[in-house]
């Protein structure tokens, strides 16, 4: 049976890390992130986490067999740059990933030194916090073309009859000179556009509104620069055909942020 895919909000910095200073904010993120496990029924094989801070110019896979961390934020408490998220890399599976690529016409690299970055670890503490699932990050391509991302998700689908969980980590609304009351209005109607094409539109309608995505309602106010919102048009490619389920929404995130994450198949 094929695992489902995600497109999922992995929230900001080392949020499991501050749960004094971050858990209320953070509750009902990390509540559906730990639901995840009970959705998918079975613990997968690996995870190929699709991160919104790597961005390379071919799509480039984790290769190491014990993957390092990377602090990749600014201005937390010193303890949040000692987290150490241990779960093993996935060596076979990055060979497999630059296969697929490959064979699609996309370009593929590997990088045996890249870490893990928190749009990874931060979202798979909740995930599986024991840390036993193995774990490859797979860059977004340098120029974000939502096509090419869509493509890229096509070539990926085969992984999910191998077992992998194929995760696209990002973010809904992702704007941080507008964030808490003042983003209420223009995040709302970015997440109803972003609801209406992912739940309700046939595939095609729905395909053609992600490469159309800027056309949406406040699209360039939720996303100025669309790195998080990257993640979702892979997630959507490996499940093109299949349906989306929003498996978490909030309106009132952060002070007025309207934010969601979605499963398909």
């Amino acid at each position: 049976m094929k695992l489902p895919t995600y497109f999922i909000s992995h929230g900001g910095g080392p949020w499991p890390w501050m749960k004094a200073e971050m858990g209320a904010r953070y509750a009902r993120l990390e509540a559906a992130l730990a639901d995840m496990p009970r959705q998918i029924g079975r613990r997968p094989a690996a995870v190929l986490m699709v991160s919104a801070h790597w961005e390379a110019p071919a799509f480039t896979v984790q290769s190491a067999a014990q993957p390092g961390m990377l602090y990749d934020y600014h201005g937390f408490p010193p303890h949040t740059y000692q987290v150490h998220y241990r779960s093993p890399g996935a060596p076979a599976l990055a060979q497999r990933v630059q296969a697929l690529l490959r064979a699609a016409g996309l370009p593929a690299a590997a990088d045996p030194a890249r870490g893990y970055d928190h749009g990874m670890f931060s979202p798979m503490q909740a995930i599986y916090p024991q840390a036993d699932v193995p774990v490859a990050q797979l860059s977004l391509r340098q120029g974000l073309d939502p096509a090419e991302h869509l493509a890229l998700g096509r070539a990926l689908a085969p992984l999910r009859g191998e077992d992998v969980l194929v995760v696209g980590s990002g973010l809904s609304y992702h704007n941080l000179r507008a964030f808490g009351p003042q983003a209420a209005v223009p995040s709302r109607a970015f997440d109803d556009w972003l609801a209406q094409a992912l739940l309700h539109s046939p595939p095609a309608a729905r395909t053609q509104a992600l490469l159309d995505w800027a056309q949406a309602p406040a699209a360039r106010i939720a996303h100025p620069r669309e790195e998080h919102l990257i993640p979702l048009m892979v997630a959507v490619g490996a499940a093109e055909h299949e349906p989306a389920t929003r498996v978490y929404h909030e309106d009132a995130f952060a002070g007025g942020l309207s934010v969601s994450s979605y499963r398909f198949g």
